[in-house]
């Protein structure tokens, strides 16, 4: 098997709210989109993104209802700090500020009109020999 494309299908009340979202904010764009759907694209490596408007009957019978929910789409990227800035300045609705965890991970989160949730990440260097790095890379 060989992956091409990874995309992620995420069920929301307002695609068009997510659409601007997403563009706006994290430089998507449209590739395709019709009523109640809209397919999302980056130059970059990054996941595809597919909108599907609740109750759609592309959806299975179970699933139409469902909302986007409990998950988190993370995005690694680099120059972190001056993202985080760059966001804020333009208002962005960052709901989780900047961080950085003991095991190496720096982040922040913000989150969509239909409650996505996008975390940047960008890693850390950590020393041989830190005891976070050894931990993490002990349970590799």
């Amino acid at each position: 098997m060989n992956v091409t494309t990874s995309t992620l299908s995420l069920t929301v009340a307002d695609v068009d709210a997510s659409v601007e979202f997403f563009r706006t904010h994290l430089g998507y764009q449209v590739a395709m989109a019709a009523e109640g759907f809209a397919s999302l694209t980056r130059p970059d490596a990054a996941a595809d993104i597919v909108l599907l408007s609740r109750g759609t009957e592309v959806l299975p019978p179970e699933q139409r209802d469902q909302q986007a929910a409990g998950l988190i789409l993370a995005l690694t990227v680099t120059g972190l700090q001056e993202e985080e800035r760059r966001l804020r300045e333009a208002g962005a609705p960052i709901t989780m500020p900047l961080r950085e965890e003991p095991w190496g991970e720096r982040l922040f989160q913000l989150t969509d009109p239909n409650g996505v949730v996008v975390q940047l990440v960008e890693w850390v260097a950590a020393a041989p020999g830190d005891s976070a790095w050894s931990a993490s890379a002990a349970a590799s």
